[in-house]
Formats: C-alpha cells, structure tokens, sequence
C-alpha cells in the first residue's frame, strides 16, 4: 500500500489528490458545502472542546466559500494543503486533515491538525487518512518533519499519533486557544526514518 501511494505522487507532487485502499483525499469544493454543513453541524458538541471558537457566522453557505477560496490560495503559495477525508466507495464525507505551517529554509517541516465527524469516530478512519498523507509530506511536498499538538487530556488523538509512528516530545504551555481559553499542548514529532515510512526507505 505505501508503496503504491508513493509513487503516485512522486509522478505528480503538485497534485492534492491522496488515494487509499478506502480512503480518498483532496482540497474542499464549494460542492462539498451541503455534506460539510451536515457533518459539522451534528458534530458540533464534539468537536468544539478540541478546536478554536467557532464564529456566529461558522457553518454558513458564506464562510465555506471563503473557507474554499483560502484553502486554494494557502496550497497555491505553499503555506498549506487543507484536505477533506471521503470514504471512497460512495465520497460520504467523514472530515478533514490540514497540512500547515509548512515552512521551507533549513526547517523544512509542517503542521498536521485534523478532525473527525462524530458518527464516524473511533473507526480507524484518520489513521487510514495519516497513512496516506505521510509519504505525499516527504516525498510530494519533500518535507523532513511533521508536527502535531494536542492538549493533553485527548487521549485518543495522541494515541492515533503513536500509532502512526509518531513521537512524543514535551509540552508546550499555554499553546494555543481552544474552545475560548489557553491550554498547554503536548508537541509530537515524526520523522522519514519512523514508522512505516521509514520501512519503506530502508527497503
């Protein structure tokens, strides 16, 4: 499987479109606005304790356009690439996984945050997603490190982040402001040598 995935995208590293055995991902569409309103809406009391404060104006037709739009411009300058997760079978919409802060220089690494629908939580779906988006992060995009923050009492996402091959590195205080207040944040790194990725070098 990670095989096939990366050579994919090492033919074409410029394309957003990240293929799975199940899972399929790619930048929003102003299509997609009846199926995101759907998923976030009924998701709304669980996801809000783990992202930033949502706006008066956050599930309208309007602001997903402007979400659309900026998600466009963000992977056309190279700062970010904003995903939407399917399911392939039928393109049921399950969430999202953003690859941002991405920064070039001597750093050369990124930003993961990502998040689930409540109905299909817990089922394997974002660590499918993670599998495929890695290899576009190192061989696509040819980044050396991905980051990801999570506050300290979800352990589910920082469980998902170890089963994708990820490590734990400290914490950072007072990180970001989620839900309306500052919570410290736990910094995970990964490498291409970890994980399977780094298998798949190595072979």
């Amino acid at each position: 499987m990670a095989k096939s995935v990366f050579r994919f995208l090492s033919r074409q590293p410029d394309t957003p479109e990240l293929y799975g055995a199940e899972h399929f991902l790619r930048l929003p569409r102003n299509s997609d606005y009846e199926q995101w309103f759907r998923l976030r809406s009924d998701s709304r009391t669980f996801l809000q304790p783990w992202e930033p404060t949502w706006r008066s104006d956050e599930l309208t037709e309007a602001s997903f356009r402007a979400r659309v739009l900026r998600a466009g411009q963000e992977c056309s300058s190279g700062l970010a690439v904003p995903l939407l997760l399917f399911h392939k079978k039928d393109m049921e919409l399950l969430g999202g996984l953003t690859i941002g802060y991405i920064r070039r220089g001597a750093a050369q690494s990124c930003m993961i945050g990502y998040w689930m629908g409540e109905k299909h939580a817990g089922k394997g779906h974002m660590l499918a997603a993670l599998k495929v988006a890695i290899p576009y992060i190192y061989g696509g995009l040819q980044l050396h490190r991905i980051e990801a923050a999570c506050i300290p009492d979800n352990w589910k996402s920082m469980r998902l982040l170890e089963k994708a091959g990820f490590e734990r590195e400290g914490l950072l205080r007072k990180y970001l402001k989620i839900n309306g207040e500052w919570h410290d944040h736990v910094m995970f790194s990964r490498l291409p040598e970890d994980g399977e990725f780094g298998k798949l070098l190595r072979s």
